[in-house]
């Protein structure tokens, strides 16, 4: 009998132990009533289905599922229990994207000190002199035989007009006939029962981009009082993700700190899970930070118009986020921890 290793079967005793402590404390939690999106960043179920609603209208690729039966929240409605979408490609890993020394940057001061500015790439090796050489031998030496093709236009005149048939003299096909065998054309495609090769070769190439795709979905969360982002990942052939090769796609500033492998609250199944432990803390610093300048152009608005009292001054309400534009910003704030599953399709809203 094969045994798993014990690394593997802690893992799994711990993640069971962790979902059966998270659920009774989302049990035990009680259900929030009253807006406090701006003072805390939390928001209710209802105020979780209004942006669940606004993300659907502004991004028709997400839509509401409502679960397994036996896991359905009863503060939230049947049939909008939480957010999906499916499909969402990856095109690289997060490596690929760190920073290294060729990436540094410079800021160069002219003789005066003023204007100054920033040459990037600044640690990227110059090209040797040598290799500058051979380059330019090269070009001599196609210039060399470029200059001694000579164009024969005297002769041009002595060669035998080509006779051109008259139109009139090429038969019809319709009166040809079944009588004519077509020849073989080497640049069509090989049939793939002919060549023994199956069409549907799942093989990789190299000129195909080997693309992951990912379906995401946001719940929300009953403790934190906060919407929480969970990803499923499939390689090029569609076979699902490993934990390890999951977090390939997560910026290593979270990857196995604040993203773990947990129970989904509505599914049957493991996913990798953005923790929302510091989700409020966050999304109030950035609705405060856009409300601050959502009021700076709101007073712009009111001196174009002169008195705020006039009747065509917009009110100040709308110069600030609304609580169903949360879902947006809350996406675009999760970018920064998967950075290259491409999900935010959203539109300013």
């Amino acid at each position: 009998m094969h045994k798993l290793p014990f690394s593997i079967v802690t893992t799994k005793i711990m993640n069971s132990v962790q979902s059966l402590f998270f659920g009774i404390r989302e049990y035990l939690s009680p259900v929030l009533k009253n807006s406090k999106f701006k003072e805390t960043g939390c928001i209710t179920p209802e105020e979780f289905i209004a942006a669940g609603d606004f993300l659907v209208y502004k991004c028709p690729t997400w839509k509401w599922e409502s679960g397994e039966v036996s896991k359905r929240r009863d503060y939230l409605p049947i049939e909008k229990q939480f957010l999906i979408t499916k499909n969402v490609p990856c095109l690289r890993r997060v490596k690929q994207m760190e920073y290294t020394d060729e990436d540094a940057e410079t800021q160069i001061e002219t003789e005066n000190g003023e204007d100054a500015w920033v040459a990037t790439h600044s640690g990227r090796a110059t090209t040797n002199i040598e290799e500058i050489a051979q380059i330019e031998g090269e070009e001599d030496e196609i210039s060399k035989t470029i200059s001694n093709i000579v164009l024969d236009d005297a002769n041009a005149n002595d060669k035998e007009e080509v006779d051109v048939p008259d139109i009139n003299d090429i038969p019809d096909m319709d009166d040809i006939g079944d009588g004519v065998a077509e020849e073989d054309d080497p640049a069509t495609l090989a049939d793939a029962s002919n060549t023994g090769t199956s069409a549907h070769d799942d093989g990789p190439s190299d000129k195909i981009l080997q693309v992951r795709t990912y379906d995401v979905f946001i719940t929300y969360d009953k403790y934190y009082q906060t919407p929480r982002m969970w990803l499923f990942g499939y390689d090029e052939h569609r076979r699902p993700l490993t934990s390890i090769q999951t977090f390939e796609d997560i910026s290593q500033d979270y990857a196995k700190k604040t993203v773990t492998i947990e129970t989904h609250p509505h599914l049957n199944m493991s996913l990798a899970s953005i923790h929302p432990c510091r989700h409020a803390q966050v999304m109030k610093k950035i609705i405060e930070k856009m409300n601050e300048e959502s009021i700076k152009k709101f007073e712009l608005l009111q001196q174009q118009f002169g008195n705020a009292a006039d009747s065509n001054a917009p009110p100040a309400e709308q110069a600030q986020v609304r609580v169903d534009q949360y879902l947006i910003i809350f996406l675009k704030f999760m970018s920064s921890v998967v950075p290259t599953i491409d999900y935010d399709h959203t539109i300013c809203a």
